[in-house]
């Protein structure tokens, strides 16, 4: 048995749709559902047991879990903007532990989501070194809260045992619930559709051009075939970036969206909020030696081919991750 938590999530539902081709089903799917339409993402899979996040952990603790072969935690709040540092060292940090060690003490493979926003501003570089964890410095709470976890793994001397995923820019089906976090890809089409053109933000740095700031994106296809690969491989353990390892600017990603949907490209650039001034991030760019050099070699989509299979087989139809 397997448990996703974050399973109807963005990451999380691939997950469990990567195991459902597979043929499994006994999964346990461990969420917070609320009142948006992220139910919509459980319909086409396949699963033994849904618990809300508040009282899994009681459950874990109380129930007698036979034979769990892996903990796969890509639960977490991921908004870059939220301020309630209590909320997210809760969340994301404390609930993250108790996992951990539950896993580790059940004898379970344990793989949990970090993310790049761990870098920072990039002065550093983006390598997926645990000895050099302690150097990073991220931009915002979030990132933080990954990084606060990352930390404590490492002084307890779990990452031979565990394994760590910082995950770049993704993007796909089954992110409709996530509002304001939604990628740019989803925000691009929905304002395409609207009103014909897109919105970005302005470059505040004179090296960059507007539009012109650089993300390391990803399909979320491409994110969770290197979940499967770990899941598969549990001697490999550690930090692993999960990316492109690719830099493409927001104009390049904005246009395959307008060329997704045969649209002449139509780009307005607006001023950036000044909460976001400090916070923003103008270049990120995975270095995916590191899980290479464990044997995984398949390259991920081009961006243009990935943008197109999101747009044209999910955005359009309204579909999710197993209905088609």
């Amino acid at each position: 048995m397997y448990i996703v938590t974050g399973g109807a999530g963005l990451i999380g539902s691939a997950v469990v749709w990567a195991l459902n081709q597979r043929g499994i089903e006994d999964i346990i799917i461990v969420d917070h559902l609320g009142t948006s339409e992220k139910w919509k993402n459980l319909r086409a899979l396949k699963f033994a047991e849904y618990y809300e996040k508040d009282s899994f952990l009681k459950v874990l603790y109380e129930d007698f879990f036979t034979d769990i072969k892996a903990v796969i935690h890509m639960g977490a709040c991921s908004s870059t903007t939220e301020t309630d540092a209590t909320y997210l060292l809760k969340n994301n940090v404390e609930y993250t532990e108790h996992l951990a060690l539950w896993a580790m003490e059940n004898g379970a493979r344990f793989i949990y989501a970090s993310s790049c926003a761990t870098y920072g501003d990039g002065s550093l570089g983006f390598v997926d070194d645990e000895e050099n964890l302690e150097q990073l410095r991220p931009l915002n709470m979030y990132g933080y809260s990954k990084q606060y976890f990352d930390l404590w793994a490492k002084r307890r001397g779990m990452f031979d045992k565990i394994c760590g995923l910082k995950f770049s820019n993704i993007f796909g089906p089954n992110e409709y619930h996530k509002e304001n976090m939604r990628s740019v890809v989803k925000k691009s089409f929905e304002q395409i559709m609207e009103t014909g053109k897109v919105q970005l933000f302005k470059s505040y740095k004179d090296e960059y051009a507007d539009g012109e700031q650089k993300r390391d994106f990803l399909y979320v296809k491409d994110a969770v075939k290197i979940i499967m690969y770990l899941l598969d491989n549990p001697n490999i353990n550690g930090l692993y970036n999960v990316g492109s390892g690719k830099a493409e600017s927001w104009n390049s990603l904005v246009n395959a969206v307008f060329k997704a949907v045969n649209r002449k490209p139509n780009i307005e650039y607006v001023d950036m909020p000044e909460h976001l001034k400090e916070k923003y991030q103008y270049f990120t760019q995975t270095d995916m030696a590191k899980l290479q050099a464990t044997g995984y070699h398949e390259a991920p989509m081009s961006l243009d081919k990935a943008v197109k299979d999101y747009v044209i087989n999910y955005l359009l139809p309204g579909d999710h991750l197993g209905d088609e």
